[in-house]
């Protein structure tokens, strides 16, 4: 049986930083270039690195001192 694809992370906020990582889906220019080409897992596994990045970005900062 094939995985289903994901729908697109795309969240219409189409700016690149510095790293050229888009600032509203947070996937590279490359994985936005080959969205459309990449197979079903492939998507998956951006989707889950999507996701670490969310969680690490949300993650509290522990200042000591």
């Amino acid at each position: 049986m094939t995985q289903a694809a994901p729908v697109s992370p795309c969240m219409n906020i189409c700016v690149l930083d510095a790293s050229r990582t888009c600032i509203g889906c947070l996937r590279t220019l490359d994985e936005i270039a080959r969205w459309g080409r990449m197979s079903a897992a492939e998507q998956w596994q951006v989707i889950a690195r999507l996701e670490r990045v969310r969680q690490q970005n949300a993650a509290p900062v522990v200042v000591e001192g």
